[in-house]
């Protein structure tokens, strides 16, 4: 393996594991990983660029009202930053470093620009995690305003919104879907996007395999990432080391689900044959 991608894994996995991890931080050491020509270099003339941004915004704004309509002129308006459905089909909507580069990207991505942007300038700002569609609080509960980056900053109503979560899901907007997303979860749910994206295409096992490796460095995720690894490694043709993640995954359901950990030791023994 590269080093300078392993120094990148390790700065991912310390800085998520730290008390106060920073979304753009790991944002753009994903993109490291992601993107090995990135570099120190490339990182940080990201931060300069958020920086240049936040030097943009007005001075002296009060209220949730006027941050919401100031970032929305300057990112949406002024920079062009926005997205399309053809968005969801390309890799760098997902990568922080090309957003900034592209001003175009998914709605995740341009809701931590907005976000960064806004809370550089001293915005009351957050991510606001809606089923299916990520977007931006600005101020308080009883003050909230709602923007939709990916529509350009677009500012949301109440009716909005609800649409947004029923068209999603099916079901109606509960106020909890409201609260501010935490910074690792920013995280999961982008790298599960590059998950999904990878898993359509399956020639691109190689993102979808440090992208699996990534959100296994986050302090909490789901089991079953474990077995998809072990899968992709066996996928890519390395059976010995896919076998054993599939044993370690069947050592951790066995308690609870025996049955399933017995058919993952079946898969383990057939990767292994692979090699006879």
């Amino acid at each position: 393996m590269n080093p300078e991608v392993t120094d990148w894994r390790r700065e991912f996995a310390e800085e998520a594991r730290s008390e106060r991890p920073d979304v753009v931080s790991l944002c753009l050491l994903l993109g490291a990983v992601a993107d090995p020509a990135l570099g120190q270099r490339g990182i940080d003339a990201a931060h300069i660029e958020l920086d240049r941004l936040a030097g943009l915004l007005p001075y002296g704004l009060t209220g949730a009202r006027p941050w919401a309509l100031a970032t929305a002129e300057l990112l949406g308006a002024t920079c062009g930053f926005h997205g399309s459905p053809p968005d969801y089909q390309r890799l760098e909507s997902s990568l922080l470093h090309e957003v900034l580069r592209r001003r175009r990207g998914l709605p995740i991505l341009l809701s931590v620009v907005w976000i960064e942007v806004a809370r550089r300038a001293g915005a009351p700002v957050y991510g606001v995690a809606l089923p299916g569609h990520f977007v931006v609080g600005f101020g308080p509960p009883r003050d909230r305003v709602l923007a939709d980056p990916f529509d350009g900053g677009r500012l949301l109503t109440g009716v909005d919104a609800e649409l947004l979560v029923a068209g999603a899901t099916g079901a109606p907007l509960d106020e909890s879907m409201l609260s501010p997303a935490a910074p690792l979860d920013i995280i999961l749910r982008i790298l599960n996007n590059i998950r999904a994206w990878a898993a359509a295409r399956p020639e691109r096992s190689d993102v979808a395999l440090w992208a699996v490796e990534l959100s296994l460095l986050l302090p909490s995720h789901p089991a079953r990432l474990r077995f998809e690894r072990a899968q992709l490694l066996v996928q890519r043709g390395d059976f010995l080391a896919g076998a054993a993640e599939l044993d370690r995954y069947a050592d951790v359901v066995e308690p609870v689900e025996p049955t399933t950990a017995e058919s993952v030791r079946r898969r383990a023994r057939a990767a292994r044959a692979m090699l006879n």
